[in-house]
């Protein structure tokens, strides 16, 4: 890691407790928090989607998906059929 530099900084009480409460939860420091808080507005002032990474591997595995053959299941009725009919019983 390169060479960190110290700030200081003003929050609010709610921050704070926010902060306190992410950091804890995700196992991370206050300070590796803000860091992180920090590359996702600089990614965003960009325009590059955050986590890009995780974003490819989800359209990989859609990509995959999309070419899997799914069995018919002979079924007769239709979504709006299906909706109509509930209409109907929850109307009465």
């Amino acid at each position: 890691m390169s060479r960190l530099v110290r700030k200081q900084i003003y929050i609010e009480p709610e921050q704070e407790e926010l902060l306190k409460r992410q950091a804890r939860q995700l196992g991370v420091s206050e300070a590796e928090l803000i860091r992180r808080g920090i590359d996702e507005v600089s990614r965003a002032s960009i325009g590059m989607p955050p986590e890009q990474d995780v974003w490819e591997e989800e359209k990989a595995y859609i990509r995959e998906r999309r070419l899997l053959k799914v069995p018919q299941t002979g079924r007769c009725w239709t979504r709006d059929e299906l909706y109509d009919d509930r209409l109907e019983r929850f109307s009465r």
